[in-house]
């Protein structure tokens, strides 16, 4: 027995028809060969179909695309287009809460404003607290008393200096030299406060001693981080002044076997450590 259905009559301008036959037909809303408005209006009222500005809707493949998207005009300093695309993401992505949450998040706060408020305090030579969210979700607070905005791999950073020396002395035992040395993003400064105190002047640092062998000796661009450049026979040798041995190991890590880090130990051994990982992952049994 065919199921009752209720009967909806509709009174429609002149040309209305046509149109909403031809939304069922883009739509492929058919009964039988011929394209159904009233089928298109069950399948509105079902929320089988959006209508209107809000139906355009982002898949997963589009909304990862977007968010890429958003950090790369970050790290190119056009903030406000990135806020205009989170913006999109959050109206038409159909996300789900945790990211909602740190788009809205990232909405709500001006990197920029950090940006200039932390430019203006290094003019200032001003000291200042800040607090920090790292990437466990961990907030941290720093007491810092020198500052400089450096650019590493496509996106800008702000390198400090503090006081608060356990995390380092935790995860970096043998360099003792840097352990007041941070390196951090703006999108994940929470707070920041002056405070009346003295301006240290520069970062601390360490000397590395880099080998670069065959065609690099010779097609090795020097850094103005180098503090000497001399070449030893088949070998270029290259004394560079370091604040965070992390950027370095990717470096030297990208030029293979043309470049070596000689000294000091615990540098070298960073590098060690990161090829053992990799050869670990290929299944590869290295000696030391």
């Amino acid at each position: 027995m065919p199921r009752k259905k209720d009967t909806l009559t509709l009174s429609v301008p002149p040309g209305t028809k046509e149109q909403l036959e031809s939304i069922a037909r883009r739509l492929g809303i058919f009964w039988g060969k011929s394209p159904s408005p009233s089928g298109l209006v069950a399948a509105i009222a079902q929320q089988q179909v959006q209508v209107g500005r809000k139906s355009f809707t982002l898949d997963q493949k589009q909304v990862e695309a977007l968010q890429q998207a958003a950090k790369a005009l970050i790290d190119a300093g056009h903030v406000e287009e990135a806020r205009t695309v989170n913006t999109l993401l959050l109206n038409q992505g159909d996300s789900e809460a945790p990211l909602r949450q740190a788009l809205l998040q990232q909405l709500n706060q001006s990197i920029q404003a950090w940006r200039d408020r932390i430019d203006q305090l290094i003019a200032d030579r001003q000291c200042f607290h800040l607090k920090y969210r790292n990437a466990q979700s961990q907030e941290l607070e720093y007491t810092v008393r020198y500052a400089e905005v450096r650019f590493y791999e496509k996106r800008f950073y702000l390198q400090i200096w503090c006081e608060e020396t356990e995390e380092a002395e935790r995860d970096t035992p043998d360099l003792r030299e840097i352990w007041h040395n941070r390196c951090l993003r703006f999108d994940r400064i929470l707070h920041i406060e002056p405070f009346p105190g003295v301006w240290k002047g520069e970062l601390d640092s360490l000397k590395v001693y880099l080998h670069f062998y065959r065609g690099l000796a010779n097609a090795y661009e020097p850094k103005p981080e180098d503090e000497e450049n001399v070449v030893l026979g088949d070998i270029r040798q290259v004394v560079r002044r370091v604040v965070n041995p992390f950027w370095l190991v990717r470096e030297v890590l990208r030029y293979g076997k043309d470049c070596q880090v000689i000294a000091p130990d615990g540098v070298r051994e960073r590098v060690k450590q990161e090829i053992r990982q990799l050869c670990q992952s290929y299944n590869m049994e290295i000696a030391d």
